[in-house]
């Protein structure tokens, strides 16, 4: 179905898993465009999480080079605007949880694809790189957004400042991701996560995403005001009702996602 991702679905999980090994799973347009597309897949009411991941030895690292230096290839802009943007954008607006899963290194953009995602595991031989300044470039894919927001100012601009490697439990320890798993079990303990959140209440679940991804924008008493529209709305939900009957009845809730 795709040249350059793979993608499947167990479980009401969608599993995106790039697949560019040769060249570390970095990105170019190609690759960008499966995303793309199977993240508009996820969108799909019968999906109710999303593993993003990485094949081989890393997750992501980054931009594909030979695209971005080639004569006549894209400008940083177009690479921008093609790739980064619209994953990002697409992570974040997706109305359901999407579980980051790093599989060895994950540098530049990769890192900060990794970091967007709404929880993030990684195994413990993973490594992160804000790679950017090593080659005078700006973070981007929404790391200078969202890292300082998970670690702080101080400790971001160092870490974009001077682009050196970061292992996965200093990540963990800093915030920056959820968890670390040993090698061999990131897998399946990524997939059994995501399977988790798809068996709860996914719309309450895709209403908090959205109250957290404005967070960070809105006064408090704007926040108050949002929480009180969505917190309306997830009363009205199957689930909610589901959750009040199965309390009476004394037996576990059957969510649907509705």
């Amino acid at each position: 179905m795709y040249e350059n991702i793979k993608f499947e679905i167990k479980d009401s999980v969608a599993i995106i898993t790039l697949n560019r090994e040769k060249v570390l799973n970095s990105f170019n347009f190609e690759m960008a465009d499966d995303v793309i597309d199977a993240l508009n897949k996820c969108k799909d009411e019968a999906i109710r999480a999303v593993v993003f991941t990485g094949s081989g030895r890393g997750f992501c690292a980054g931009q594909d080079l030979e695209e971005a230096t080639r004569e006549g290839g894209p400008s940083i802009e177009e690479i921008v605007d093609h790739t980064y943007n619209p994953i990002v954008k697409l992570i974040r607006a997706l109305k359901k949880p999407v579980i980051g899963g790093v599989n060895g290194i994950a540098a530049g953009a990769g890192a900060n694809l990794a970091l967007v995602c709404d929880i993030t595991f990684a195994s413990e031989s993973s490594t992160f790189i804000q790679s950017f300044s090593n080659i005078g470039l700006v973070p981007d894919s929404g790391g200078t957004y969202t890292l300082p927001r998970l670690i702080g100012m101080q400790r971001a601009t160092a870490m974009m400042f001077l682009g050196n490697k970061v292992s996965a439990q200093e990540a963990k320890d800093l915030g920056m991701i959820y968890n670390v798993v040993p090698d061999a079990e990131l897998e399946q303990a990524v997939f059994d996560f995501a399977k988790k959140l798809a068996s709860r209440p996914t719309v309450g679940l895709a209403l908090t995403k959205q109250a957290l991804n404005a967070t960070f924008e809105n006064s408090l008493e704007e926040q108050l005001a949002l929480e009180k529209e969505l917190q309306a709305k997830a009363a009205q939900t199957y689930d909610h009702k589901e959750s009040l009957t199965a309390f009476f009845e004394k037996r576990k809730p059957v969510y649907k996602g509705k």
